[in-house]
């Protein structure tokens, strides 16, 4: 890392994952989500959009309940899509369409295994349906294939040949212009998570020819924030809000773009609004929490908001709510990394030391890796290096289970080897792996890895001042205003900077715009009271 020499401060201009995931292991026959839970009947509901898409069935109750499903699938909502078909499949057993419908949730439920269990349900009604049907059939049969396979290019190409191949038979039909979108992303359990350049022009075509299309509204979301579109995509978020008003996703949604535009406190509603509309899911219809991934995710996210505001009291009351669920998938177990992250940006190192050593038990590699990873940050924080370095080495071993472009984009194991490096002395190789970093952290796409950015950026710029680098913390402090002018801590991190510089008044201007920005903050803030002292309140 170049030294840099430190800015003045009134010329630092005021700027502002989708993670890859695997199949759930389906050995025995048994997804993440009971089959009894998934076939549990439901009834009609208002406030989903306008999802319709013509089926071959004589019973206007099974058309109503796939579209429904529909409503439900592209919004995220799994196990109501998948009850909702079942439900379609109740009216009319014959409706093939239903099971195709049921295949595309267990993708999103990552149960391969029971994908193709309904799509083979729905090859065995092939009669029943029409050439239109029997296409949709092919392309969901070669998506699923694509799936058991891995990564096999080949299977992919299949994949999108057929979705091209019907797309082509009626390149005006919006939901087959919706799947050529997602059919452009690199595998199919992103589902529009990671939309870009490439899918974009196709769901502003299928928004062409139906205005109230919400999956091309949800994914078109999607790809403008990973584009950096963010203002379109807070202008899409909030119709799709506004159409599907019952569905916890949109309210979601919206509550991503508010943050990034800065409207934390309108964003926290959002994520309020979508912690409502579950919780009273889940008692109207006795379906326990653990089964929706969205709800940790949501609960996260606020957490995360809250954090900004400098709301720690909040934060971990939801953190704990969050940690306590059980995690079906490697993305969900994952992303417990934000309880003992979160005690470890609180210097509550052994709680964090605890949280670690618990995540360290998951099934997957990528939670054991950044368990190990957190678990050395605490020895990092109670002086214990040998544990730390020990911590490394397993945080190491289990980053050998995982794959190389997952691996390329997580802070983890790296974040702790560069900190051991500086305590070390090692401190030109220390930087020069924190910075690499804080890059790949910036880059990262969507609200999901924004935010998180923050949190990777402030943890470091905390390290880089325990270890006595203020080249590093001022790099660091940077950064943090540049990704986010809006948080209190890039500003507090920036005045210390400036503090330790010798720069009097350029500290104090950073102090008190923290203290503008923690106006919201828990009134016994330690950085806010420090920042309070340090401009003589």
């Amino acid at each position: 890392m170049n030294r840099l020499r430190l800015l003045v401060i009134g010329s630092i201009a005021m700027l502002t994952i989708t993670m890859p995931v695997r199949a759930h292991d389906n050995a025995h026959g048994a997804g993440p989500v009971p089959e009894e839970v998934l076939g549990r009947p439901i009834a009609r509901k208002a406030g989903l959009g306008n999802a319709h898409q013509k089926v071959t069935t004589q019973s206007p109750q099974a058309q109503a309940m796939y579209d429904q499903g529909l409503a439900y699938l592209h919004s995220y909502v799994w196990v109501d899509a998948a009850r909702s078909f079942r439900q379609a499949l109740r009216s009319d057993p014959h409706l093939g369409m239903a099971w195709v419908g049921l295949a595309d949730g267990y993708i999103g439920l990552q149960d391969v295994a029971s994908a193709r269990a309904a799509v083979r349900k729905a090859q065995e009604l092939a009669q029943f349906m029409n050439e239109d049907e029997r296409a949709w059939l092919t392309l969901r049969d070669r998506e699923v294939a694509c799936l058991e396979s891995g990564d096999d290019a080949g299977k992919y190409a299949a994949y999108r040949q057929a979705v091209d191949d019907a797309h082509d038979a009626h390149p005006r039909d919006p939901w087959l212009l919706v799947q050529r979108g997602l059919a452009a992303e690199a595998s199919p359990f992103t589902h529009g998570q990671a939309s870009g350049a490439q899918s974009l022009p196709y769901y502003r075509q299928a928004l062409a020819l139906e205005p109230g299309n919400i999956a091309a509204f949800h994914y078109a979301i999607h790809a403008n924030e990973n584009l950096g579109n963010i203002e379109e995509a807070l202008e899409q978020s909030e119709k799709y809000a506004r159409l599907a008003w019952a569905i916890p996703h949109a309210h979601h949604m919206h509550g991503h773009e508010l943050m990034r535009m800065g409207r934390t406190e309108e964003a926290i509603q959002e994520f309020v609004k979508t912690n409502a509309l579950e919780e009273a899911e889940y008692k109207a219809d006795g379906i326990p929490a653990q089964y929706d991934w969205h709800h940790a995710h949501n609960l996260q996210l606020m957490a995360m908001n809250y954090e900004l505001l400098g709301q720690m009291k909040t934060a971990e009351k939801l953190l704990r709510q969050a940690f306590a669920l059980p995690a079906y998938t490697e993305f969900l177990a994952y992303n417990r990394r934000a309880w003992p992250e979160f005690l470890l940006d609180r210097g509550r190192f052994e709680e964090a030391l605890a949280a670690a050593q618990e995540l360290a038990k998951s099934q997957w590699p990528m939670a054991r890796m950044a368990a190990h990873t957190l678990a050395g940050k605490a020895g990092l924080g109670l002086n214990r290096l040998d544990d730390a370095r020990a911590e490394l080495k397993l945080a190491q071993d289990e980053a050998q289970h995982v794959p190389e472009k997952v691996l390329a984009i997580l802070p983890y194991p790296a974040a702790l080897e560069a900190a051991l490096r500086l305590r070390d002395g090692h401190t030109q190789d220390g930087e020069a792996i924190y910075v690499k970093v804080e890059q790949t952290a910036i880059a990262m796409p969507g609200p999901d890895g924004w935010v998180a950015a923050i949190f990777v950026l402030d943890s470091i710029a905390r390290e880089a001042r325990r270890a006595d680098d203020w080249p590093l913390a001022q790099y660091t402090a940077q950064q943090l205003i540049q990704h986010d002018p809006y948080f209190a801590g890039g500003h507090f991190a920036f005045g210390l900077v400036a503090e330790h510089a010798g720069e009097t008044e350029g500290s104090k201007q950073m102090f008190a715009a923290a203290e503008k920005y923690w106006s919201h903050a828990d009134a016994d803030l330690p950085e806010l009271a420090e920042a309070r002292k340090r401009l003589g309140r």
